[in-house]
């Protein structure tokens, strides 16, 4: 794939600058910060303000209409700058669902809602005992006239507090095979029979949950596709997911945070860059990452064409989540060696206490990169069949 700039993507680069550096200010930092994941809804509505907030939507249904590389600096851009990209729930999963399995009813209400962020969005796919092997699922949905009653719990349920809707995968059936049987529905976070139980992570942050559901009544009308297919929805929309959590561009930024910091020299006179070992883990690092990145660039070609993410989003999410935690790892490692080495006259905000804090959180909350999303050992096993044809 050829990455050289045309002059048409070097001004949609200088346009994309321009917005970043303009409205992504010191006032919306300043909101995000404070706010939390939950500020990102101001943020996204000045996106879709601009028209740019689903870049890998048609554009029919309010996408930008960008191309591979458009979107390649967009990302790029997003990401030097430290901005997070959106709360994907909504704007990259659920919507792609709707998009390609659900009614023109569904997509009249639901899209417009999704692109203006006025529902919060979870995910309701995991169960206390069915994580990886999803199939296994047991929340049952009964019909009931024009309803289902929904019975069973989610669990690991990420900003299922903040959230107005949740996609969910069910049983319908369990006269066949566990991958038949399974219906994908979207409900109401606010029926009545739902409670959200939270679930302190080690990062000592309150992201996750379990969701029960106590014969909670949900329309019929709200399943995505046919009642009992949905395994069918259920992969195309963790094909999507497993995609977008190979995150090359944060991995890319967290590099340069780890050598502009790397590049500090104690009060010794020494730098970590010159160390020889962590030269060499840097090297590997960024081999491995440059790979991942065409790899993905690939990947974003054929969608753009109006092809599909296959094996390929298991192998952007295997080798992308092992990036992650390998430079989280060299992030920690970093601070941990300069935090007694600093020089008494350097300001702490330069890599003191703001860099070691961040720094372990971003540890803390990786170790579970390999796993969320189906774990790597999960996705290796989809790539032996699908791409080496092994059972």
């Amino acid at each position: 794939m050829d990455i050289a700039l045309a002059a048409e993507d070097l001004a949609f680069r200088d346009e994309v600058c321009n917005f970043l550096d303009t409205e992504f200010d010191a006032e919306m930092q300043a909101h995000l910060k404070s706010k939390g994941t939950t500020g990102m809804v101001a943020w996204q509505r000045k996106l879709h303000a601009k028209g740019w907030v689903a870049p890998n939507w048609p554009e029919e249904h309010g996408g930008t209409g960008w191309t591979a590389t458009q979107k390649y600096i967009w990302e790029s851009e997003r990401s030097l700058r430290g901005i997070p990209d959106v709360v994907p729930f909504g704007l990259v999963m659920v919507a792609n669902v709707i998009m390609g399995f659900g009614s023109d009813e569904q997509k009249e209400y639901f899209l417009p809602r999704i692109l203006n962020s006025d529902d919060w969005w979870c995910q309701g796919y995991s169960e206390p005992g069915s994580g990886s092997d999803l199939a296994s699922l047991k929340t049952k949905a009964e019909r009931d006239g024009d309803d289902f009653i929904i019975n069973g719990a989610k669990i690991w349920t990420t900003y299922a507090q903040h959230a107005d809707w949740i996609f969910c995968l069910v049983r319908t059936d369990n006269s066949g095979k566990k991958q038949e049987g399974i219906t994908f529905i979207l409900v109401d976070m606010k029926s009545e029979g739902i409670k959200v139980n939270p679930i302190i992570g080690i990062d000592n942050e309150h992201n996750l949950n379990e969701v029960e559901f106590n014969n909670v009544r949900v329309p019929a009308k709200n399943v995505v596709g046919e009642v009992g297919k949905g395994w069918t929805v259920a992969k195309a929309l963790l094909a999507h997911e497993r995609t977008g959590i190979a995150g090359v561009a944060d991995i890319k930024r967290t590099m340069r945070l780890i050598k502009d910091a790397a590049a500090k020299e104690t009060n010794g006179g020494q730098r970590m860059l010159d160390d020889a070992g962590f030269q060499q883990r840097m090297a590997d690092i960024e081999v491995e990452l440059m790979a991942l990145e065409f790899t993905e660039l690939r990947t974003l070609a054929t969608m753009a064409a109006g092809g599909f993410p296959g094996p390929e989003s298991s192998l952007l999410k295997i080798k992308g989540t092992e990036l992650q935690q390998a430079t989280q790892e060299l992030r920690m490692e970093l601070a941990a060696y300069y935090q007694g080495v600093l020089p008494t006259n350097m300001d702490p905000s330069v890599l003191g206490h703001e860099f070691g804090s961040d720094a372990r959180r971003a540890f803390m909350y990786g170790r579970a990169a390999t796993i969320y999303g189906g774990s790597n050992e999960v996705q290796k096993n989809i790539i032996s069949k699908y791409v080496l044809g092994l059972e």
